[in-house]
């Protein structure tokens, strides 16, 4: 994963509460491969009318928020069911940050396994943050390092997991997160067989008799 330590871009107001994973991306869109991306179904039903048609005044269509790197939304962001889908429609459409006063505990697993920034901040923050922004997109800046966000003058603090936010800055997975250990990892097989030759995977094999 690419690592994230300062982000600068737009922020994108979407102030609603509760949105779940199947508003975040309809379940009807997650028969295609991920690599054929899903952008396009984001927030989908909310985006277009019943006709299929983009609504030009919902925020993600506007074309000042085209390039937009953080979406800013009200509480319990990302619950209901686990898809990871839905952290794949954020990503894919280019966020790279959400901040919420809460979100979906697995959503925020998987957001962190895909790059993207779960920021917690207080709902009286939320507000001063919805009051910068209005109802259009504006600057922000996102400092990972710090947990601290820049919105014009104000700076608001945010919280995020610890280890999410190590496996963030330094762009880790769980794999990568496991091989700052590899010394260790090392050191312990290398006793453990000292120890218990007997139990090793991967024994010499014995000689044949002549």
């Amino acid at each position: 994963m690419e690592p994230l330590k300062l982000l600068s871009g737009l922020a994108c107001p979407l102030p609603l509460a509760n949105l779940d994973t199947d508003q975040i991306v309809p379940a009807r869109f997650m028969k295609q491969p991920r690599s054929a991306g899903y952008g396009q179904f984001l927030l989908h039903d909310l985006r277009h009318d019943a006709e299929g048609n983009a609504r030009p005044d919902f925020i993600l269509n506007r074309p000042d928020a085209e390039g937009a790197r953080t979406l800013v939304a009200r509480r319990n962001f990302g619950a209901g069911s686990s898809r990871e889908a839905a952290v794949y429609a954020l990503v894919d459409f280019g966020f790279r940050c959400v901040v919420a006063s809460s979100f979906g505990d697995i959503f925020s697993a998987n957001a962190v396994n895909n790059g993207l920034l779960p920021a917690t901040v207080e709902e009286a923050d939320l507000e001063s943050l919805f009051d910068y922004l209005g109802d259009q997109p504006a600057p922000l800046k996102v400092d990972l390092e710090r947990c601290r966000l820049r919105a014009g003058e104000r700076e608001i603090a945010f919280t995020v997991n610890p280890v999410w936010r190590t496996k963030l800055i330094n762009g880790w997975d769980d794999i990568g997160m496991t091989q700052r250990h590899r010394a260790a990892i090392d050191d312990f097989a290398a006793e453990r067989l000292r120890v218990f030759p007997w139990v090793s995977p991967v024994r010499p094999a014995l000689p044949r008799e002549a």
